[in-house]
């Protein structure tokens, strides 16, 4: 039996209020495109299966920075394809904030030790 897979996009919810719809969709993007591309580099199985079959995505809401950062160590931790997205900087937020977070695409076991108490984004 195959595994299901799915990727989650984690994003800041303490700036949420300085940035726009736009900005923040773009933010997620970025998070999830980055993500993506370390799974097929690093887990190319994960990656391949979930691009077939359907990409599953979820996007969650955390407090702030530092539950963000923890995240993503627990998810390099479990060898979890992440990536976090820092901005640039032109347009909305100073350069470098830290915004989103990519997990995954891995098995859908993996990737809920790391986000299953987590809230979907409203």
């Amino acid at each position: 039996m195959v595994e299901r897979l799915k990727q989650c996009i984690v994003v800041r919810r303490d700036i949420r209020e300085s940035i726009s719809v736009g900005k923040l969709a773009a933010q997620v993007a970025h998070a999830a495109v980055s993500a993506a591309e370390v799974a097929r580099e690093r887990r190319s199985e994960w990656f391949y299966e979930w691009l077939e079959s359907g990409q599953k995505k979820v996007v969650l809401e955390v407090g702030g920075l530092e539950e963000l950062l923890e995240l993503y160590e627990k998810a390099r931790e479990l060898g979890i394809p992440a990536a976090i997205v820092r901005d640039a900087g032109l347009t909305e937020l100073p350069p470098g904030t830290v915004t989103a977070l990519g997990i995954g695409p891995a098995p859908d076991r993996l990737v809920d030790r790391v986000t299953g108490s987590l809230r979907l984004l409203k």
